[in-house]
């Protein structure tokens, strides 16, 4: 029984950016990389489909980072005041 290979999300990236170049034939980048052209027709199918999630996924990113932030900022503001007034306290009761 033949092992099946596997193969990582960067070389199928490789593949599907040099297929979509057009610099050579699907038919010579099957040959060199050894894949039949349904498998690399399946991969730029997939990339196709999926590209509108790409930047889904980092504007959804950037939201949760400014979400964040504003929680960040809102604790040091919460943190700053109550030095200050520990700060304060402490002068009067010296």
């Amino acid at each position: 029984m033949a092992k099946r290979r596997r193969f990582t999300p960067e070389f199928k990236g490789e593949v599907v950016l040099e297929a979509l170049r057009g610099e050579t034939s699907q038919a010579e980048l099957c040959r060199r990389h050894n894949l039949s052209a349904d498998q690399v027709s399946k991969w730029k199918q997939q990339v196709v489909e999926n590209i509108a999630t790409l930047f889904d996924a980092t504007d959804k990113q950037s939201s949760e980072s400014v979400e964040r932030m504003a929680q960040l900022e809102q604790l040091v503001g919460r943190l700053t005041l109550a030095m200050e007034i520990q700060k304060k306290a402490s002068t009067l009761l010296d």
